[in-house]
């Protein structure tokens, strides 16, 4: 298939998060970061220094408050990203 792919992501940039749902999207980060990391040791994946896709290491393989904040950032966009989402769909997040 030769078609090239454009996303078109949902329009969000208009939702502005308040400071309890910038919490939540933190706790979400954390989380996301917890799923991900058992999902890759249940693949076989252990931690590494480097990143090495063939003997499945990876550096992330820590504690999410031991993350380069650059890992860190990309968990916090997508749960804000999601948040905002939620949002945009009409829902309400209600505590």
């Amino acid at each position: 298939m030769n078609k090239e792919y454009t996303p078109n992501p949902a329009d969000t940039g208009h939702i502005a998060l308040s400071p309890e749902l910038e919490a939540l999207a933190e706790d979400m980060a954390r989380n996301v970061h917890e799923v991900w990391a058992a999902g890759r040791i249940a693949e076989g994946w252990r931690y590494g220094p480097c990143r090495d896709d063939e003997k499945r290491l990876t550096p992330c393989l820590v504690p999410y408050d031991q993350l380069p904040e650059s890992e860190k950032e990309y968990d916090r966009a997508t749960s804000r990203e999601t948040i905002r989402y939620i949002l945009a769909a009409g829902f309400k997040i209600i505590k």
